[in-house]
């Protein structure tokens, strides 16, 4: 019986860390890694499996996968539902990428009031649309939402039955295409920290394989600079572009509106503060927004769900 129970757990350790990842240009940034076998150099075995982004999740918090690529406010939302996770790392904030689009004559966000804007609620675009709101000095109560999935935001747009819609890339862009004339009113590059992009562990995988945990997290910075150096760029894009199958030009346009976070500029956000500038703030404003639309019930313990430890290990 003893035989059996070690040589099981010693079959278990052997088993390489899974990670879920999905398509957004800081997750799909990973590919560099895996094509240019940087894992293996780093001394860490993993397996990265790809998935569309909610299905990700899915199999998070199903257990099927040691960790996910998501938004700080979907781990808070996966956390709420059982499938709890700790954000070691951030590979971005979403800087233009996610946007609000107005049909052809809506010119600004006041223009919305007393109109129909599309978002899925409770998903990341109904939150920028409030604070936009807001900012421009209207309330929620001023437009009203009507409630439809991000991939189907070209065709309700070009129906002209709303004044705008919420979208992400590269849908945002197929809603703007499918309605000549129509323009972004409010992009996440007006509000850099209201939506960043997290890796997202297991407590027990975090807690069994510390480690070469860290190890992954150092294989971070060389992917950043890899695709941030203008020598080594086209290559980068290249690998990325592949991996989702899109021209490499086209790429291009979506990694511009995706501000890449080396380890160092992680650091500085993981660190606690109010407001969009750290993780901490940032994912208390996503709690209150997911309580205040019924995503879930009760507010969620924001310290248990980040470990900056990692990360401030891995910055000399």
């Amino acid at each position: 019986m003893a035989a059996t129970l070690v040589g099981t757990q010693a079959s278990w350790a052997a088993q390489p860390l899974k990670i879920g990842y999905s398509d957004w240009p800081g997750w799909v940034a990973w590919q560099v890694a895996i094509d240019k076998g940087w894992f293996k150099q780093a001394g860490v075995d993993v397996k990265f499996e790809w998935f569309d982004y909610s299905a990700s999740m899915d199999a998070f918090s199903a257990g099927k996968i040691d960790a996910v690529t998501m938004t700080n406010g979907d781990t808070l939302v996966t956390g709420a539902g059982g499938g709890k996770g700790v954000m070691i790392l951030l590979t971005d904030y979403s800087n233009g990428n996610d946007m609000i689009v107005g049909k052809p004559g809506i010119k600004s966000l006041k223009d919305l009031k007393g109109k129909k804007v599309a978002v899925e609620v409770g998903l990341v675009e109904h939150l920028l649309l409030l604070n936009g709101l807001k900012k421009a000095g209207l309330k929620e109560s001023d437009v009203t939402l009507v409630n439809a999935k991000t991939n189907e935001m070209p065709q309700v747009l070009a129906s002209g039955d709303v004044a705008a819609v919420g979208a992400w890339q590269p849908i945002a862009g197929q809603a703007i295409k499918g309605a000549p004339g129509s323009k972004p009113l409010l992009t996440s590059a007006d509000e850099p920290g209201l939506i960043y992009d997290v890796l997202t562990v297991s407590p027990a995988s975090l807690a069994a394989h510390k480690a070469e945990w860290q190890k992954v997290v150092l294989v971070w910075d060389k992917v950043v600079s890899y695709i941030e150096d203008p020598k080594t760029q086209p290559d980068a894009v290249k690998i990325m572009a592949a991996r989702v199958g899109v021209p490499a030009d086209a790429y291009m346009h979506f990694l511009k509106g995706t501000k890449l976070l080396s380890l160092s500029e992680g650091k500085k956000v993981m660190v606690k503060a109010d407001g969009f500038k750290s993780l901490y703030g940032s994912s208390r404003i996503a709690d209150d927004f997911n309580v205040k639309n019924a995503v879930y019930k009760e507010a969620q313990k924001i310290d248990s769900y980040i470990d900056p430890s990692l990360t401030n290990a891995a910055v000399k």
